[in-house]
């Protein structure tokens, strides 16, 4: 068993070792850069601590902090590593396929392209959407609840890891469409299954959208409501690659084999 199994750890092992080489790599390019890609993420912040300043006229202005000696630097390694795996997403995914595309046949193998870019584009669109309308409102409803008691000094640290769990967790929830499309592809999954486990899959979104986002309903409904719709956009996509054979179709095949059963033993018989 373990001689079977042998090729496909090495192979594993192989596609592991590209995808953290490229990761390095692309660490330290990010790394170098790590100072306009931070300005970039605490941007939402900034325009959140300014909107709050102006309605709160009896607090003092909002302030990013940092509470360790060294916080700015492991900042810029949590940035680096950050924008690094965006980065190396094409590789990653390429190395994914190339994996599974062993057991595949040979017109699937030529889809590397369009599942590689097509992950990183709707990773990256997930990542968009959630920089530019969900951290707008989640940052300014939970930044004005109660400033003008307290004034909000928000640590650096906790933000690049409260700020890269919500990009991650919109980019993954954004791959759903084209996971679909491949596992129908592969005979996987089809219309039907998935239209029978949407009740489920509502439950499942609202538990993603909970554990991902602050804990206000706003931010959970902005990440749960463009999850619902990209489900049903991936239960239209599996109906025109996999769509499930119909019953009646089926019953008819059925009839017709019992149907030529009697005529070919009686052939057989003369």
């Amino acid at each position: 068993m373990f001689d079977e199994l042998r090729p496909h750890l090495v192979e594993l092992r192989k596609r592991l070792g590209i995808s953290a080489g490229s990761l390095i790599v692309m660490f330290f390019v990010m790394f170098y850069f790590h100072e306009p890609i931070l300005n970039w993420m605490v941007e939402p912040l900034n325009t959140a601590l300014i909107e709050v300043g102006k309605k709160s006229v009896h607090a003092a202005d909002g302030m990013i902090t940092t509470s360790q000696v060294g916080g700015a630097f492991f900042v810029a390694l949590k940035v680096a590593f950050f924008a690094a795996i965006m980065g190396a997403l094409p590789i990653i995914l390429s190395q994914i396929w190339m994996f599974i595309a062993p057991g595949l046949y040979a017109n699937e193998k030529k889809m590397i392209i369009p599942f590689v870019v097509g992950g990183t584009i709707m990773f990256a669109s997930g990542v968009l959407f959630a920089y530019y309308v969900v951290t707008p409102f989640g940052f300014d409803f939970l930044i004005s609840f109660g400033s003008f008691k307290f004034t909000p000094l928000i640590n650096i640290e906790d933000y690049v890891g409260f700020f890269t769990k919500i990009m991650f967790g919109f980019g993954v929830a954004f791959e759903l469409p084209v996971f679909a499309y491949f596992l129908a592809l592969l005979g996987l999954v089809n219309d039907k299954q998935m239209i029978a486990f949407f009740k489920y899959a509502v439950v499942i979104i609202f538990i993603v959208a909970a554990l991902l986002t602050p804990p206000d309903v706003l931010t959970q409904m902005l990440m749960a409501g463009p999850l619902i719709i990209l489900y049903g956009i991936s239960i239209l996509i599996v109906r025109v690659v996999n769509p499930a054979e119909d019953e009646d179709e089926d019953e008819d095949e059925d009839d017709d084999e019992e149907s030529e059963t009697p005529t070919a033993q009686i052939e057989e018989s003369k």
